[in-house]
């Protein structure tokens, strides 16, 4: 614990220690954990969660009794039981130390590969005006269903691994060891969270909202396999995945990937209120209007109401406010708002400074 401390200490109060961290000491650990971890074919982040629970639920009250009514080994009862939590907390802590906290403090994204600066609303409109007249030319390409919506028929495992490793000949940091995602069980809480992906350091997975419309995949598996290449950062693990998957070889993966981008920029224009950008919003497809902002396959609240537990504006609530401390804790002020913050990356790379 003490060292893990230290570590923390020292990565935020010396960035190139974070920086040689990620480059020369993290991929060994991701290759090796994740290695491990794939070989089972089931979520083993979850699981660990799932026996975290199960200790809270029946750990501790098993323990009160056992304290009340065994009163020849309260000692040793109490030393298990001390112990046991001790050993939890110190490998939570190392592994969100080692997977997690340290990346936080290397040397964005944008320093290392790009060419920040200001942008004008008229870059923020050009990089509309594109995206949507992409998405229009793909959208009549993709395989469409009976409602004519886009649905993904490509294996999106092997798919992802080959993009992201494509791209690691620009990012170097992204060669290395993929192993498949793994959809989550319990994904209806998931679905109540509205995650679509989640990055286990404790487990070094990539994992999946099992629910949410397939036509997520391609965008969610790639950004949760920047995260095990050391790109913690929600905005440049969006960025990442956003490049890989628009130049994928997989005319599935090019349209998801330009639909997710589009609906991050639509709704910077939108929420600056960059009335000049109105009018192009009018000249997206109808093809393309079925498939953008989708999430869940319809009436999914209506079907799995049953699976409800906690209410989902309580969940949802909680996550988020959960979420948002932790970034800001890891040294992002803003939060959530880090996840959108990938438009301003798009506008350095599409219009970089001089």
């Amino acid at each position: 614990m003490v060292l893990m401390l230290l570590l923390n200490i020292l990565a935020r109060l010396c960035r190139p220690f974070a920086d040689f961290y990620v480059f020369k000491v993290f991929p060994h650990i991701s290759d090796v954990l994740s290695f491990i971890s794939g070989i089972f074919p089931f979520s083993v982040g979850e699981v660990l969660i799932i026996l975290g629970l199960l200790l809270v639920v029946i750990g501790i009250p098993l323990t009160i009794g056992l304290l009340i009514f065994r009163k020849s080994s309260r000692r040793k009862t109490a030393d298990i039981f001390v112990t046991s939590v001790l050993c939890i907390v110190c490998y939570i802590f190392t592994t969100e130390t080692m997977n997690c906290f340290i990346m936080y403090q290397c040397t964005p994204f944008s320093e290392r590969y790009l060419k920040p600066k200001a942008h004008p609303r008229s870059e923020l409109v050009a990089l509309y005006g594109a995206l949507i007249d992409e998405a229009n030319r793909l959208a009549p390409q993709v395989p469409r269903d009976e409602d004519d919506r886009f649905y993904l028929t490509a294996d999106f495992n092997e798919e992802a691994k080959k993009a992201m490793k494509a791209l690691g000949d620009d990012y170097p940091q992204l060669k290395g060891h993929y192993p498949d995602a793994k959809p989550i069980q319990f994904s209806y809480f998931m679905s109540q969270t509205h995650l679509s992906g989640i990055y286990f350091p404790f487990s070094m997975e990539s994992n999946y909202n099992n629910d949410m419309v397939r036509t997520n995949l391609p965008d969610t598996v790639c950004h949760e396999f920047s995260h095990l290449r050391g790109f913690i950062q929600e905005d440049e693990a969006n960025f990442i995945a956003y490049l890989a998957t628009i130049n994928s070889d997989n005319l599935e993966f090019r349209y998801s990937g330009c639909l997710e981008g589009l609906e991050y920029v639509h709704n910077q224009i939108y929420k600056n209120d960059i009335a000049e950008g109105y009018y192009l919003t009018d000249t997206i497809s109808d093809q393309v209007r079925k498939d953008w902002f989708r999430f869940l396959p319809d009436n999914y609240w209506e079907e799995n109401k049953k699976k409800e537990i906690l209410p989902t504006e309580t969940v949802d609530t909680v996550s988020e406010a959960a979420l948002d401390t932790n970034i800001k804790m890891n040294g992002r002020e803003d939060g959530v708002e880090a996840y959108f913050m990938v438009v301003t990356l798009m506008l350095d790379y599409y219009f970089p400074a001089e």
